[in-house]
């Protein structure tokens, strides 16, 4: 009996993380550059005396639904937007590269050109800065230029160049914080190739309608796992009671 309790539980706590996956999902229906999680179910199966039988799923996120979302216009110069499988690097808070599709970029006050989540955009030779008071704009190649408001008649310089890099024929998984990265560890190279829309934003690819039939039909999935168990509780206690007639 204790196997179909086990399965049952097992069946639980998939579905609490499933839930957990589309709840995420949901409340990022409007982030900039969000791409839906996708949450792996594996059958795992426990070695041992008696216990090969029973089996458990482990669920956690792999990766990521890659479908382009929505690109507006916004008219700001530090916006960009990325499409296909082009993505931008950044310096994740341990230090390491990571690779986002949030492109609404800004220059803090200490110089340092990062993305909406504070990472700092890394460029062809690290953390990209802009010199102070300098007007900047993004080229549809990733060049990063400035221009000196005191001689508006000179064309802006190139000071760095956004590494874009492309996914194609690498494996990346998504981790706890939202960021892309090398499975496995590791950087991608720069495609040279990549283009970015200049002023506008991709917007989050997530269905807020089918999320919500996702989590509607989690939640009732989890409810029927529950009724399991307490069926398999009403078994195991018909049995004990059919034992002690016996004795």
């Amino acid at each position: 009996m204790d196997r179909l309790i086990y399965t049952a539980v097992s069946g639980m706590n998939a579905s609490l993380n499933r839930e957990r996956v589309i709840a995420s999902n949901m409340a990022n229906a409007q982030t900039v550059g969000f791409k839906a999680e996708i949450l792996q179910a594996t059958p795992m199966t426990l070695d041992g005396p008696q216990l090969e039988v029973r089996s458990m799923t482990s669920t956690e996120v792999q990766g990521a639904s890659m479908k382009d979302g929505e690109i507006s216009q916004t008219g700001n110069p530090l916006d960009i937007a990325m499409q296909g499988d082009t993505m931008l690097a950044v310096q994740a808070p341990d230090g390491q590269e990571s690779y986002t599709r949030r492109g609404d970029l800004s220059v803090t006050v200490t110089g340092v050109l990062q993305n909406g989540e504070g990472l700092p955009v890394i460029g062809e030779n690290g953390p990209i800065t802009v010199p102070p008071g300098a007007k900047m704009s993004i080229a549809p190649d990733g060049n990063v230029l400035i221009a000196d408001p005191l001689n508006p008649d000179q064309p802006p310089q190139a000071i760095d160049r956004l590494k874009l890099v492309s996914t194609t024929g690498t494996q990346v998984t998504k981790d706890i914080a939202g960021q892309f990265r090398v499975r496995g560890g590791g950087v991608l190279p720069v495609d040279e190739n990549a283009r970015i829309v200049p002023g506008a934003l991709e917007g989050s690819n997530v269905n807020a309608s089918e999320v919500l039939v996702e989590m509607i039909s989690a939640q009732r999935l989890f409810d029927m796992r529950t009724k399991l168990v307490q069926t398999a509780s009403k078994l195991d206690e018909a049995g004990a009671r059919l034992m002690r007639i016996d004795s």
